[in-house]
């Protein structure tokens, strides 16, 4: 336990921080969820939108690393694009085994 004022205003300060940056990672996780699942390709370039600043803020505070951010909003930007089109279908060839 603290022994100096200081340090004891330190646990609380740091406990309300916390609080605060465990809602805002959550809630922004909770948002890519939501973008994953999407189908329609205008609501999710919007949400597209929506996350990537968030992700950015995050980072920016150091709630998140930066580069954590830009992989996370590279690989939503893959699936937003994705979103409309058909999965391609890929054709499994076969080798016999020379016996």
């Amino acid at each position: 336990m603290a022994n100096h004022k200081s340090a004891i205003k330190r646990n609380r300060s740091n406990a309300t921080k916390r609080l605060r940056n465990r809602y805002q990672a959550k809630s922004t996780r909770s948002a890519i969820k939501e973008l994953r699942l999407s189908e329609d390709k205008t609501a999710a370039s919007e949400l597209y939108k929506k996350v990537s600043s968030m992700l950015d803020k995050l980072a920016k505070r150091s709630i998140i690393h930066k580069n954590k951010a830009a992989n996370q909003k590279s690989k939503l930007a893959k699936v937003v694009s994705k979103i409309g089109t058909a999965p391609k279908k890929v054709a499994k060839t076969y080798k016999k085994k020379a016996a």
